[in-house]
């Protein structure tokens, strides 16, 4: 058996069981990967998929025991890359962040600013999509950190911890009929046209929830993944937005006017994130602590190895 073989197997399952996929992302051909798979269940004595005719169906129940044991090997082997990596180059390389939008526009500049300043031949490469992408970019390995507020917490193949809490604020023109409101309800806001997120992105979530428990129905004017795009929108009287803190945090000279609805909306929770087991390089730890004071090298590392829970936090 060889190594080879595994990220074959590995790459099947996460297409899907679809080996053309599989060879295209693996840039081979798909009877070499269907030969180096037949070729490891002959060895191992057992059948890792279920086939109907040349079609993969299924992973058998010792395939999903063998797919264990390939992803604990190939996770070390990618340890062991960056371990070489770390001390072959200690103050240099790419730092991959995964993350939303919100958060590459409006949280991660200082701190990727300051990362920089200390490690001035790092590279940062940013991968930006929905929550859900983002934690699957973690498990792909194609970041080493993830930084979003909704989902990163409902893998339990990663380590999350809590970054820095945010909450909503109600963004309107200084003409509309509420902005002489200094404290806003929910009929309030319900009964005008909304122009907020899509439902997967930057805590749209508890939005929803909140109406839902009042039994309000909003009208939703337009939904958007991006904070200025919702803020455009309103200055040209769509509706009144609904939009993170974050986004309006520098909007000094703004001519919108903002009102936070935490009370209404609740608390949201950004969490950082990294693939349970991986190998950290040292600027890693620098970055997660660059981005929250809650967070620390020895907090991390702790948590990695399973010994920290948010309420340590």
């Amino acid at each position: 058996m060889n190594l080879h073989q595994f990220r074959f197997v590995q790459e099947a399952a996460r297409r899907g069981l679809n080996l053309t996929e599989a060879a295209k992302a693996l840039h081979t051909s798909q009877p070499g990967v269907s030969k180096a798979i037949i070729e490891l269940e002959e060895e191992l004595g057992v059948e890792i998929f279920a086939r109907h005719g040349k079609r993969l169906k299924r992973i058998t129940e010792p395939g999903q025991h063998v797919l264990q044991s390939i992803e604990a090997i190939m996770r070390e082997v990618g340890n062991l890359k960056r371990i070489g990596e770390q001390f072959s180059a200690q103050d240099s390389g790419t730092l991959s962040i995964a993350t939303t939008h919100t958060q590459a526009r409006y949280v991660l500049p200082v701190p990727v600013a300051r990362l920089r300043e200390s490690f001035p031949k790092v590279n940062v490469s940013l991968h930006q999509g929905a929550p859900d992408q983002v934690a699957r970019m973690l498990l792909d390995e194609v970041a080493e950190i993830g930084i979003a507020t909704e989902s990163l917490s409902n893998y339990p193949e990663l380590v999350t911890l809590p970054c820095y809490e945010w909450q909503h604020v109600v963004v309107l023109p200084p003409t509309h009929p509420l902005a002489a409101k200094e404290r806003l309800t929910l009929e309030d806001i319900a009964k005008e046209p909304l122009i907020t997120y899509h439902p997967s992105f930057t805590g749209r979530t508890k939005i929803d929830q909140a109406f839902a428990s009042r039994k309000l129905e909003p009208r939703i004017a337009l939904e958007a993944i991006d904070s200025d795009v919702i803020k455009t929108y309103v200055r040209l009287g769509l509706g009144i937005g609904i939009v993170a803190e974050m986004a309006v945090r520098d909007d000094v000279n703004s001519d919108l006017i903002t009102r936070p609805v935490g009370s209404l909306f609740g608390i949201n929770v950004a969490r950082v994130a990294f693939k349970r087991g991986a190998y950290l390089r040292n600027f890693v730890y620098q970055f997660a602590e660059l981005l929250s004071d809650r967070l620390n090298r020895n907090l991390v590392a702790k948590a990695m190895n399973g010994h920290v829970n948010d309420y340590e936090l």
